[in-house]
């Protein structure tokens, strides 16, 4: 690791590792040091004054020097996206984390003391954050200076000195730089918890199915026992639903039936129970159930569901509670009008937003919140319900206005959320969405899942690459405390391929949204074991490091991989985003938009180093080499960590790779590859052992779930055996591919090979 030098401002300019990060720093701004034992010496924060007490500031930071970076900031009040750039000028309002790769020259001599010419990369990550009842963002200006905004949310609430309100910190690898800066932050600010740190909600683990694109609100019991049924004639049973809107007691002052359509007033239903509309209650002789506990008992029995999830919005619903219902009475709502800060409305306007600013919302009491998401999800529970996905959380950001502040309600309404949930469904049943400024993103102790993007829009042809792009790249940041949700997607689509094997190496859930009748359960089976269970890499799925300064969806040359680990492989997708879309916000974009609409063919490569810990999973007894198998060919390769394998790729097609640490047995050179009919293969594999033989020598490999096993192997083996019985195999001399049929069900097994 690169021994970093504390950072300083020496003659108006920021030194961070001796490199001028900044010139023509302001006097007002200051930078200390973190004070926590776990804080390396390059970590430090940003602090400035000012004269005027205000309840939003914009400070300069100073002129930022040339660096590629790479930002992360929110285009839409309730999501982040990424933009890259060279300039402090491109990076937008509302910026959430900045990442810059910054080279220097070092000294490199040849054998002759003769100077070679080489360039030492670092990284150096600025995180805006809450300090107090403010919260921070950076954005550029025109004249290329770095600037943070400042604010409460409340006109009432103003300060004139913040100090630990931008994190920066700096190491030769992002991903760990990451990691480790989000855990100092965590012992330093004690508003949040890392994802280590939290428990993770098992339905994770299971194939699931979400109601909205299937139905949207007219979700109705018929329709999701058929969608069920379709589901078990396929043989791909989800064993987590997620009931989505639609299922509450609503009503809508500003849409009057019969009357023309108010446009935005969708938005401003209001919640008027805590109990199911009648569509879930038995009113039809023919059914048999009588209520929602009736109705999810059936389900849960006739089709095996482990989970049921059901949706509800933060404040209960899109417009919150309905003043005037006597059932919500106790929670003291009323009704106020959003004020949205000027970072929002400087990138792109929301019809949702600004239909709540028009028509109000039914603000809960946040003396009584906690009452509210208790009585809520206690009936939820007492009805067979196991957790909930809470939506349009960012609302509550401007609604700051006489509650302390956004950063103070924000903190109050998700501690009350959690603890509800704790209480009734276990720490974990809870997905967040609609969730990604920093008020909720550190203010999140027990949240464990979030989503990771805008939703997947299945009629929407130039979003589908943007999805996978984003949901990579927000990953880097809320896979540090979170497991982030790659969203649902359809598995009978144009881009259904592309879709599922992002979510095959993303860590994500991976759920669907099928319409009746439309599924492709050849592809889902790819994803899914016959048990409902899933393959789930180790982390957060983020894009190479060769990937983290590029623009894989308006650049017209770069693939976008993303790489992650199982427990002893790795693996890369690699995918063409190029040619189906635009960035929004993104300047010039809107002259290229016949550029995007032909496909294109993109040239890449795919190497063992793309994995950035490949070395820890390898061991130390590791040759270096590594087998490589590509799952659509089914080709197998074997080469050196610094190789490389050619890809080509199509608009909107994706390739996925299993690479595993070659590793030498008694002469025999052998390499796990998993399961090879399932898209994240590695993720079979739980443990290999190898025992040496009189004769030769035995490796042990336990595994789990059924098919095609793979293997690479130097030479062929004597024999094989599963659970001690011997089976036939089948071996390539030309590739070395190894292959094993595991019959039956999907529990854990141990393949044995042996020379």
């Amino acid at each position: 690791m690169m021994a970093a030098a504390s950072p300083c401002i020496q003659d108006g300019s920021l030194l961070v590792n001796g490199k001028t990060l900044l010139t023509e720093v302001p006097f007002n701004v200051k930078v200390s040091p973190v004070a926590s034992s776990s804080a390396s010496s390059a970590a430090f924060f940003f602090g400035a004054t000012s004269s005027t007490p205000s309840s939003r500031h914009v400070f300069s930071l100073g002129v930022l020097q040339e660096f590629q970076f790479l930002c992360l900031f929110r285009h839409k009040i309730w999501w982040m996206i990424p933009r890259v750039g060279k300039l402090a000028c491109e990076i937008p309002l509302e910026t959430q984390m900045l990442l810059l790769e910054v080279k220097e020259e070092s000294a490199l001599y040849n054998r002759d003391s003769l100077p070679l010419s080489a360039e030492k990369t670092f990284y150096v990550l600025l995180l805006p954050i809450l300090e107090g009842t403010f919260r921070a963002t950076l954005q550029g200006a025109c004249s290329n200076e770095l600037q943070m905004c400042v604010e409460s949310g409340d006109a009432n609430v103003q300060t004139t000195n913040v100090s630990e309100v931008v994190f920066i910190n700096s190491g030769d690898n992002p991903f760990k730089l990451i990691k480790d800066s989000i855990k100092i932050l965590e012992n330093h600010m004690g508003t949040f918890k890392h994802i280590d740190n939290k428990k993770v909600a098992a339905h994770l683990d299971w194939f699931g199915w979400c109601t909205w694109d299937a139905f949207y609100k007219d979700v109705n019991p018929q329709g999701i026992i058929e969608g069920l049924e379709r589901f078990m004639e396929g043989g791909c049973l989800p064993r987590f639903l997620i009931i989505d809107d639609g299922w509450q007691e609503t009503y809508n002052d500003f849409q009057k039936e019969g009357e023309p359509f108010v446009e935005g007033s969708q938005f401003a239903s209001r919640l008027t129970d805590i109990k199911e509309n009648g569509k879930f209650r038995g009113l039809k002789q023919d059914i048999p159930w009588s209520d929602l506990h009736e109705f999810i008992n059936f389900i849960k029995e006739s089709y095996g569901l482990k989970f049921v999830y059901v949706w509800h919005a933060l404040l209960g619903y899109w417009g919150g509670l309905h003043p005037s219902s006597e059932t919500m009475r106790k929670y003291n709502p009323k009704i106020e009008y959003p004020i949205q800060s000027p970072g929002n409305t400087g990138n792109l306007r929301d019809i949702a937003m600004d239909s709540l600013e028009t028509f109000g919302v039914g603000v809960i009491d946040p003396q009584t919140i906690f009452d509210f998401y208790n009585d809520l999800h206690s009936y939820l529970a007492s009805s067979g319900v196991d957790g909930v996905k809470v939506d349009v959380q960012t609302l509550l950001e401007t609604l700051g206005f006489g509650h302390g502040g956004r950063v103070a309600l924000t903190g109050r309404y998700q501690a009350a959320l959690e603890e509800s949930v704790a209480r009734n469904f276990g720490a974990s049943n809870l997905i967040c969405c609609m969730n990604h400024n920093t008020d909720s993103i550190y203010s999140s102790k027990r949240s464990a899942v979030a989503r990771a993007s805008e939703d997947f829009m299945p009629r929407d042809p130039t979003c589908q690459t943007l999805h996978i792009a984003t949901v990579a790249f927000n990953s880097l940041l809320m896979g540090e405390i979170v497991v982030p949700d790659w969203d649902m997607f359809q598995s009978k689509h144009v881009a259904a391929k592309f879709h599922g094997v992002a979510r095959a190496l993303s860590w994500s859930a991976v759920y669907v949204s099928d319409e009746l009748d439309h599924h492709d359960f050849e592809l889902l089976k790819k994803l899914v074991l016959p048990d409902g269970s899933i393959l789930r890499a180790r982390f957060a799925g983020r894009p190479t490091r060769d990937c983290l300064f590029i623009d894989p969806i308006m650049d017209e040359k770069n693939l976008l991989k993303i790489w992650n680990l199982n427990k002893l492989s790795g693996v890369i997708g690699a995918f063409n985003c190029q040619g189906a879309g635009n960035w929004p916000l993104k300047e010039g974009s809107e002259n290229i938009l016949a550029s995007t609409s032909k496909p294109l063919t993109i040239t890449g490569h795919i190497s063992p180093l793309d994995i950035d810990s490949i070395g820890d999973i390898a061991g130390e007894d590791w040759t270096g080499d590594c087998a490589i198998y590509a799952f659509d060919s089914g080709s197998l390769s074997k080469l050196p960590k610094e190789g490389k394998i050619q890809v080509s790729l199509n608009t909107l097609d994706c390739e996925v790779f299993t690479i595993s640490p070659v590793k030498v047995y008694n002469s025999h050179h052998f390499a796990p590859i998993g399961l090879i009919d399932m898209y994240n293969s590695g993720g079979a594999i739980e443990g290999l052992l190898c025992s040496q033989r009189p004769s030769g020598c035995k490796i042990q490999i336990k595994t789990r779930g059924c098919g095609r096993f793979g293997a690479y192997s130097s030479s062929k083996p004597s024999y094989c055996t599963v659970n001690d019985e011997e089976t036939q195999f089948k071996f390539n001399t030309e590739d070395g591919l190894l292959i094993i049929q595991l019959e039956g069900g999907c529990d854990t097994r141990e393949i044995a090979v042996v020379y």
